[in-house]
């Protein structure tokens, strides 16, 4: 199990490194998770230290939004007095999301055949 947490956090060290000196733009924790999963493709296995502390952490993974739970908390009068523009501004991105991905779905999909009859 020892191992497989090095691996994590050696990745995303790797990851903050990345994006100390190349891409600041991006978190380094999620370079550094890119960077795990594209290990773990080349290698095309995972290990069993590295799928045992995954399991372990997915398993107490709701205990990461109580913080954020409470921050709704927290600011719930900021949130009830701009509930109209937070409410627009999520169904705008939602709607914009799915166009988005029904426009990339049909550039990517190969063309149906037709068939002259």
């Amino acid at each position: 199990m020892i191992s497989g947490l090095v691996q994590i956090l050696l990745f995303q060290s790797l990851g903050e490194l990345v994006c100390k000196f190349a891409l600041p733009t991006l978190p380094g924790p999620v370079i550094g998770l890119v960077l795990l999963i594209l290990w773990l493709v080349m290698r095309n296995e995972i290990n069993p230290d590295l799928a045992s502390v995954a399991d372990t952490f997915s398993q107490y993974l709701g205990l990461l939004f109580v913080p954020a739970a409470v921050g709704v908390v927290l600011f719930l009068p900021q949130l009830k007095a701009n509930a109209l523009a937070i409410v627009s501004a999520l169904l705008g991105s939602v709607i914009l999301t799915i166009a988005t991905s029904a426009i990339v779905v049909r550039f990517l999909s190969p063309k149906p055949l037709v068939l002259d009859q």
